[in-house]
C-alpha cells in the first residue's frame, strides 16, 4: 500500500533525531496516542521491550502470563475504550501464540496493532532458532501485516498500521520487526497516516440509494431491524435510537451489537441468532421490509438461507462492501459509514407506530416467557440456574455493568438476560467463539474503563483455558468480578450430544479443580455457592468489593439453553424445548 503524499507533509519541516530502531517504535506509539500495550518479551523482541524499560513513565505495559492473553486482554480493551489495543510478543511461539486473538479480533471487527519481534534479516529463511513466517501465517486473519527488515521503514508502517486498524470496518494488524532493525540507528521523524492510495476506508455514501431505502421503509406494513456491532464502532447508538421512535420499527441486535439500544426500550424486541428470543427470529420471515444495520448475516442469524426472509425486501446499511449480497441478496445496499448514512436517511423518514406489528411480538413474548425465560430467571427445582445467576448481577450493578464472556452456554444465557443501559458493555468473542477470551478480555476491558464495574461470566471450560491469567490480575490489581458458572461440563458441546446424539457424553464431563483455592493461591478473594438462599448476598458482596473478587456458583449438571434452532434449520423452526 501507498502513503497518499498530502500537501502539508511538504510544507511541514520535521523534527528528526538519531535513534534505535527499537526505540523508534516506542515513539510511534506514543505519537499515536497509546499508552498501554499487552505482551511478553522474549529474546527477538528483546530490544524494543529494553526500550520500554526507559520509556515506563509514559507507556504502561502488562506483562500477561500467555501471549493469547495479551492479544485477548487488547481486544477488551479496544471494545470498552474505542481505541487500538496493542499487543507485543518474541518471534515463533511467542508470535503464534498470537494467532487465535488476532483471527478473533477479525472476524469481530476489533482495531489492534500486534507486534512481534523476528529472526535477524540474514537468518530469515534459515530455520533459525525461533524462526517462524508469522507474515505468512497470519496472513489470512488480519487486515493487513507487513515485515520490517530496516529500522527506517518502522515509522511509515507503524503510521499505516495504526490508521488501517482504526479506520473504516476495524480489524488486526501485524507488524514483524526483524532484530536488526531494531538495533539500527537512523534519523527519526513522525507523521501520522490519514490516507493510503488503494485502500477506500469508508465508501461514499450514495444519496440515491439512501432515498431508496426511505421509500421502501415509509411504505412497509412489517419493517423490522436488525443491527448489529457496526452500530457501536460508528458510534451510531443516537442514530439507531431516532429511526426506531420515529418510525415505529421493531428491532432486535446481533449478539455484538447488544448494548447499543437500552435493553428495556419498547421497541427493543431482543436479540436474533441462534439462541436468540422467539419473537425476532419467527417474525424474521414474516417481516416485509428487513433493516440490517452494521451487521453481517452470519450463519447463526440467518439459520437456513434458502428460508431465511424470502418474503422481505431486504435494506442493507454497511460500510464493508464485501458484506454486500455475500450471504444475503439485498434490494437496497446503502454503503457508507452507519451513523452518517442514518443522519442521511433520518429526514426522508416518515413517523409511524405500526401498533399492530408490535403486538406479534408481544405474543411471542408471552408464549417465550412462559415456557423459558420464567423457569430460567425464577426456577422453581432446586438447582440453581445460569439464568437467576445473571438476574442477580443485573439487579446487583444495576445493570451498569461491563459483562465480559467468552462461548458456550455461559455465554447465549448471560447475551439473552443480561441488561444494559449503556454501550459498549457486552464484550464477548462473537464469530470465532474463543475459550478463554472471558478472563483477559475483562482484564483489557476493566483497563479501558477503570470506572465502570466488569464482571466476567465464564463456563467452567472455557476458564481452564487462560486462568493464567489469574496472575496478570493479581499483578496489576485490576478489580475484575469473576463468576464461573460451573456445571462440571463443557456445557454447549454436551446439550448438542444430548439433543442430536442420544446422550453419548464423548469426552465432555470434567473433573475439576478447587477453583476458590486456585484463586485464593493468587491473593484473590473468593467464594462457592450452590445453594440459592446463598445466591445473592454472594453476589451483593462481589459487586460492592473494591478489588478482584472470585465467585463460582454450582449450576444444573444438565440444564440447557432455549429458544435453540438446531444448525442449518429455519429461524422459523425455533425450538422453546
Amino acid at each position: 500500500m501507498e502513503t497518499k503524499t498530502l500537501t502539508k507533509k511538504q510544507e511541514k519541516k520535521q523534527t528528526t533525531m538519531r535513534i534505535s530502531g527499537a526505540e523508534a517504535v516506542i515513539h510511534c506509539l506514543l505519537a499515536e496516542g497509546v499508552d498501554l500495550v499487552y505482551g511478553y518479551p522474549g529474546g527477538a523482541i528483546m530490544p524494543i521491550y529494553d526500550e520500554l524499560y526507559k520509556f515506563q513513565d509514559k507507556l504502561h505495559h502488562v506483562l500477561t502470563r500467555h501471549e493469547q492473553g495479551a492479544t485477548h486482554a487488547a481486544q477488551g480493551y479496544a471494545r470498552v475504550s474505542g481505541k487500538v489495543g496493542v499487543a507485543m510478543a518474541t518471534s515463533g511461539p511467542g508470535a503464534t501464540n498470537l494467532v487465535t486473538g488476532i483471527a478473533d479480533a477479525q472476524i469481530d471487527s476489533t482495531p489492534m496493532v500486534c507486534i512481534t519481534g523476528q529472526v535477524a534479516s540474514h537468518l530469515l529463511g534459515s530455520d533459525a532458532f525461533q524462526e517462524t513466517d508469522i507474515v505468512g501465517i497470519s496472513t489470512p486473519v488480519t487486515k493487513w501485516n507487513h515485515q520490517i527488515t530496516k529500522a527506517s521503514e518502522i515509522p511509515e508502517v507503524i503510521a499505516k498500521a495504526f490508521y488501517i486498524a482504526r479506520s473504516g470496518r476495524p480489524g488486526p494488524v501485524l507488524i514483524d520487526i526483524t532484530k536488526n532493525a531494531q538495533f539500527e540507528e537512523f534519523d527519526f521523524s513522525y507523521e501520522k497516516c490519514t490516507g493510503i492510495r488503494s485502500y477506500n476506508a469508508k465508501p461514499e455514501i450514495d444519496k440515491s440509494s439512501v432515498q431508496q431505502a426511505a421509500e421502501l421503509i415509509n411504505s412497509a406494513k412489517k419493517p423490522f431491524i436488525v443491527w448489529g456491532q457496526g452500530i457501536i464502532l460508528g458510534q451510531a447508538e443516537e442514530e439507531l435510537k431516532q429511526l426506531i421512535e420515529k418510525a415505529g420499527i421493531p428491532a432486535a441486535s446481533t449478539i455484538l451489537g447488544l448494548s447499543a439500544l437500552d435493553s428495556d426500550h419498547e421497541l427493543n424486541t431482543g436479540m436474533v441468532g441462534m439462541h436468540g428470543n422467539y419473537g425476532p427470529n419467527v417474525l424474521t420471515n414474516e417481516c416485509d421490509v428487513l433493516i440490517a444495520l452494521g451487521m453481517r448475516f452470519d450463519d447463526r442469524v440467518t439459520g437456513d438461507l434458502n428460508t431465511y426472509a424470502k418474503q422481505a425486501k431486504v435494506v442493507h446499511f454497511e460500510i464493508d462492501p464485501a458484506e454486500i449480497d455475500k450471504n444475503v441478496k439485498t434490494d437496497v445496499a446503502v454503503l457508507g459509514d452507519v451513523k452518517e448514512s442514518l443522519q442521511e436517511l433520518m429526514p426522508l423518514i416518515n413517523s409511524n407506530k405500526h401498533e399492530a406489528w408490535h403486538e406479534e411480538f408481544k405474543k411471542r413474548y408471552a408464549v417465550e416467557f412462559d415456557k423459558v425465560i420464567k423457569n430460567d430467571i425464577h426456577p422453581e427445582k432446586e438447582g440453581l440456574t445460569m439464568g437467576e445467576v445473571i438476574n442477580q448481577v443485573n439487579r446487583a450493578s444495576k445493570h451498569e455493568a461491563v459483562i465480559v464472556t467468552d462461548v458456550g452456554q455461559h455465554q447465549m444465557i448471560t447475551c439473552r438476560y443480561a441488561k444494559f443501559n449503556k454501550t459498549k458493555s457486552n464484550i464477548t468473542s462473537g464469530g470465532l467463539g474463543t475459550m478463554g477470551f472471558a478472563l483477559p478480555a475483562a482484564i483489557g476491558a476493566k483497563m479501558g474503563d477503570p470506572d465502570r464495574e466488569v464482571v466476567a461470566v465464564i463456563g467452567d471450560g472455557g476458564y481452564q483455558m487462560t486462568i493464567q491469567e489469574l496472575g496478570t490480575i493479581f499483578q496489576t490489581g485490576a478489580a475484575v468480578k469473576i463468576v464461573v458458572l460451573n456445571n462440571d461440563f463443557l456445557g454447549m458441546v454436551r446439550q448438542w450430544q444430548q439433543l442430536f446424539f442420544d446422550r453419548r457424553y464423548a469426552s465432555t464431563e470434567m473433573v475439576n479443580p478447587d477453583f476458590v483455592k486456585i484463586a485464593e493461591g493468587y491473593h484473590i478473594k473468593a467464594k462457592r455457592v450452590s445453594k440459592r438462599k446463598d445466591l445473592e448476598a454472594a453476589v451483593q458482596e462481589m459487586m460492592a468489593s473494591k478489588e478482584a473478587y472470585f465467585l463460582e456458583v454450582k449450576v444444573e449438571k444438565e440444564d440447557n439453553v432455549f429458544p435453540m434452532i438446531p444448525t442449518g434449520s429455519s429461524v422459523a423452526d425455533i425450538r422453546l424445548s
